[in-house]
């Protein structure tokens, strides 16, 4: 299989926008931990190949452990996570399947007991991206190929 399409060349505009938000992200106050564990997750439910390859290693290069990165399918059931980080991935699985429930009141007031109001605004925008992210690597079709997604 090959990419269907490369949106960065055809809409470079539209691409460079969404790699502004990557690069403002990368400057929040969110730890390389909770960013990995939302790039991770997300990942897995969008079932983007691309996304977990590149986001594993990224999250062992940062210091991540191998068994974390293996429960992290079962984090609700799993001792491995904090009830922090618990919260942190309970709002990625609603925000990324937001059309199930949206975030729910009781994952948000979760969020709340752990996280700044900012913080938390961050954490919304970072599950956002990497929501876009899954979808232009799945529908072009990426893994597929040796471009780089961003």
């Amino acid at each position: 299989m090959k990419q269907r399409l490369n949106i960065q060349e055809l809409e470079p505009n539209a691409y460079n926008a969404i790699l502004g938000i990557f690069k403002y992200l990368e400057t929040s106050t969110l730890s390389k931990k909770s960013k990995n564990l939302i790039k991770i997750r997300a990942s897995q439910i969008n079932i983007c190949a691309y996304c977990i390859e590149m986001h594993t290693a990224e999250a062992l290069k940062n210091g991540e452990e191998q068994n974390r990165i293996f429960a992290l399918s079962a984090w609700k059931e799993s001792p491995l996570f904090s009830e922090k980080e618990k919260a942190l991935l309970a709002a990625t699985d609603e925000i990324t399947l937001i059309s199930d429930n949206g975030l729910t009141e009781g994952t948000f007031q979760k969020l709340k007991e752990y996280f700044t109001d900012n913080e938390i605004a961050q954490i919304i925008m970072q599950i956002g991206e990497i929501n876009i992210w899954n979808r232009i690597a799945v529908s072009t079709q990426m893994f597929h190929t040796t471009s780089k997604i961003y």
